[in-house]
């Protein structure tokens, strides 16, 4: 009579490097003293699942893979299927010389898996899947924004080339109707000049309806249950809109995530980069570990700030004494996300200085 043992892992740790690519993955599967496997496998969690709980039954199965293009779908998909998932910032993965000059696929995931059973692997906030979809949208619209801003640019740039010149009175109106009506009437010298301008502007006015159609979405999303409160407090902030207000609520999704205000205004960007050896130490500007959608906005509301409230005005005056404005502009939009914390933690609307 033969006697088979069976596979059993239980309480014991099986460590996956992911390194993700649209047509495949190429895996790196180590235990808690050596590895096991490297191999290259279709882009499907499934099949990772079905081959762990083969190989290694009863195991706990530890995953992680670098944020990138492909989102958090896989992060998703691995936790339906039972197996542990951490996503890192690429930049935080511990790389030695070796691995950065012979830098390959196979080379990334086995450094994920070493990382991640040596404990050295630190997971990046995730949020939910609708909190997701609300950011894609604002971050869209911002696209958008910049997209119109070229588009109104290349209209200029044509102009200028041809000579052509539009009515002082009609040039401050900020491409009303009756700019743009204007600009279509400018005659041309051929066909072809009439088509390249008519081509530029019905593209600038595709844009603005797509603008146009995703801020009603927005406006609409900012009344919702989840959000109207948390808007409401922070518009209460002078240089704060409600499109302001949508994007800090989805960059940040959850006040809650920073322990205190240090770690939130590392994740905007309002530390500095600093350089240190022996007893000489030097900074070096902002950092460029941020986030930019984030540090932008802040910065421009508090070019708002400084002229609707009366606190924020004298403290830029006092900094102009002695550095320039657009430097001196940087901590008003740190004290600005002092403010920004203080009423989404508190659940209250902020209150101006009075005499």
């Amino acid at each position: 009579m033969n006697i088979v043992n069976k596979l059993d892992f239980t309480g014991q740790h099986i460590y996956v490097g992911l390194d993700v690519h649209k047509k495949s993955w190429n895996v790196s599967i180590h235990s808690a003293h050596l590895e096991h496997k490297t191999y290259s496998q279709p882009p499907d969690p499934q099949v990772l699942g079905n081959y762990l709980r083969r190989n290694f039954p009863g195991a706990q199965y530890h995953c992680v893979y670098e944020a990138g293009f492909c989102g958090f779908w896989i992060y998703d998909r691995l936790k339906e299927q039972g197996l542990d998932c951490l996503v890192v910032n690429p930049a935080d993965v511990p790389t030695n010389d070796k691995e950065r000059v012979t830098k390959s696929d196979r080379v990334d995931c086995r450094k994920l898996a070493r990382c991640l059973r040596d404990g050295q692997l630190h997971g990046i906030y995730i949020p939910s899947r609708i909190k997701i979809e609300d950011r894609n949208l604002l971050r869209i619209h911002q696209n958008l924004v910049k997209k119109q801003t070229r588009c109104k640019n290349q209209i200029k740039s044509f102009l200028h080339f041809y000579g052509k010149a539009i009515p002082d009175d009609v040039v401050c109106s900020h491409w009303s109707r009756r700019y743009i009506q204007e600009l279509e009437n400018i005659p041309m010298e051929g066909p072809t000049g009439i088509i390249s301008l008519q081509t530029l502007l019905a593209e600038l006015i595709h844009l603005r309806g797509l603008i146009s159609k995703i801020t009603r979405e927005i406006i609409a999303l900012s009344r919702t249950e989840d959000y109207r409160e948390s808007v409401k407090c922070l518009k209460s902030i002078p240089g704060i809109s409600t499109l302001g207000a949508m994007t800090l609520l989805t960059e940040l999704v959850d006040i809650e995530r920073f322990a205190c205000f240090n770690r939130l205004a590392s994740y905007v960007g309002f530390i500095p980069d600093v350089h240190g050896s022996g007893e000489k130490e030097r900074q070096t500007g902002l950092t460029n570990r941020r986030n930019p959608t984030l540090r932008v906005l802040l910065i421009e509301a508090a070019w708002v700030a400084v002229r609707k409230d009366p606190a924020m005005m004298m403290a830029f005056n006092r900094l102009c004494i002695r550095m320039k404005k657009t430097r001196a502009i940087v901590p008003i939009a740190k004290k600005l996300l002092r403010r920004v914390r203080f009423v989404l933690k508190n659940r209250t609307a902020y209150q101006l200085a009075v005499v």
